[in-house]
């Protein structure tokens, strides 16, 4: 099965090991950032440095200046790598191994963009602003992410691009000195704090026949057991349901769904036409519809119609795989089972021959890996053993 590892730029550029180290692990293909959000991130074996902070959302290459030039919303640069074009550096280094190259594009996350334009952001039932969330309802928005997934995505070198969060982001974020803990919320309330009550959503909703007004207090009323510590937390869309009343629920479903479709639709038309005809699109997914974040809720079927395949999220249990590859199964394009290989990051390298194998039986027919360069050494080590199995 084909196989693609994660890595960033930073793993790369400044070690001549890396590359081969990469390909010696038995994989086909590297997943490149090349837009991406602030991180800290461990780099256990590169020999200049151990850890790279990434101060803010960046492109990891040399915007263009013509693309962005009079845009109050455009990609700002990286600082923290010693290159000049940190992407097109890594990736040379990486083919030159024999590995083939895929941008990996993070889109509707980002906080320096919200920081610096507040209106833009997706604003919850109670008034907060989410800055790392921008609304990806407001026009201003999704033209610019078809442009930067454009820009991102279509790289020298580069046969293929994952968008990452190519849909809503809402309120689960692995934020810096997160506090958000001490209230147990199940993915329903989580969907209701998802919500955004922005001028144009509440323009949406009203297209629903919903008045905006009288939502945000229904959304107040139902979260209110949340914060009181009453019951036990709702999970899953019959917990919506049971939390809003089924009309709500499917009004706000509606409008969210079409708005992440057309997003959806327009950033692959565009990168489909800027980019070489083999070019390959996928979407990291999820097959509820009402999820937001990094795996974007999906229609199995419209995706599908849509791009040439998802990277869904399988690291976990037989149950959580099931549940995700499930609403694919017999579906055509690539379905890319993503399994987390580091330990310290809730993976289990030590499983994944049989995860892998897990995953294939139920329709998976190629895998990516999380992630090469924040992986310990005998956590690749396990990687490597389980590859070599694989492909006996």
């Amino acid at each position: 099965m084909r196989t693609s590892a994660f890595l960033y730029p930073w793993d790369v550029v400044g070690d001549p090991d890396a590359a081969a180290r990469v390909a010696d692990l038995g994989v086909q293909q590297v997943t490149l950032a090349s837009a991406y959000h602030s991180t800290r991130a461990l780099t256990p074996r590169h020999p200049g440095h151990r850890i790279v902070t990434a101060e803010h959302a960046a492109v990891l290459y040399p915007p263009d200046p013509a693309r962005w030039a009079g845009r109050a919303l455009r990609p700002r640069a990286q600082s923290w790598v010693a290159s000049d074009d940190p992407y097109a550096e890594a990736a040379e280094a990486l083919a030159g191994a024999g590995l083939q190259v895929h941008s990996w594009v993070v889109l509707a996350h980002n906080s320096r963009l919200g920081a610096e334009h507040p209106d833009i952001c997706v604003v919850n039932a109670y008034g907060d602003r989410y800055p790392w969330a921008p609304c990806i309802a407001q026009p201003g928005v999704r033209a610019h992410l078809v442009d930067l997934a454009v820009e991102a995505a279509v790289r020298g070198g580069t046969h293929g691009t994952e968008l990452e969060s190519c849909g809503w982001y809402g309120f689960a974020h692995l934020h810096a000195h997160d506090k958000i803990a001490g209230v147990g919320l199940g993915d329903a309330a989580q969907y209701l704090m998802s919500l955004c009550f922005c001028p144009d959503c509440r323009t949406g909703y009203e297209g629903q026949g919903l008045d905006a007004a009288d939502l945000g207090r229904a959304a107040r009323r139902a979260l209110e057991p949340a914060w009181s510590g009453a019951g036990s937390p709702e999970t899953g869309w019959s917990g919506v349901e049971k939390l809003l009343g089924a009309g709500l629920a499917a009004a706000t479903l509606q409008w969210r769904a079409a708005v992440a479709r057309g997003l959806q639709e327009s950033v692959v038309a565009a990168v489909r036409a800027a980019a070489a005809p083999d070019f390959q699109v996928l979407l990291h997914a999820d097959p509820a519809p009402y999820r937001s974040g990094a795996n974007v809720g999906v229609d199995p079927e419209h995706i599908l119609s849509v791009a040439d395949g998802v990277v869904l999220p399988c690291t976990g249990s037989d149950a959580a795989r099931e549940a995700v590859l499930g609403p694919f199964a017999g579906r055509e394009g690539v379905l890319a089972a993503n399994l987390t290989v580091v330990r310290g990051m809730g993976g289990s390298p030590d499983t994944l021959e049989r995860d892998a194998g897990h995953a294939a039986s139920l329709g998976a027919n190629e895998l990516r890996l999380y992630h090469a360069g924040l992986a310990s050494g005998p956590d690749l080590r396990a990687v490597a053993g389980a590859l070599s199995r694989l492909g006996r």
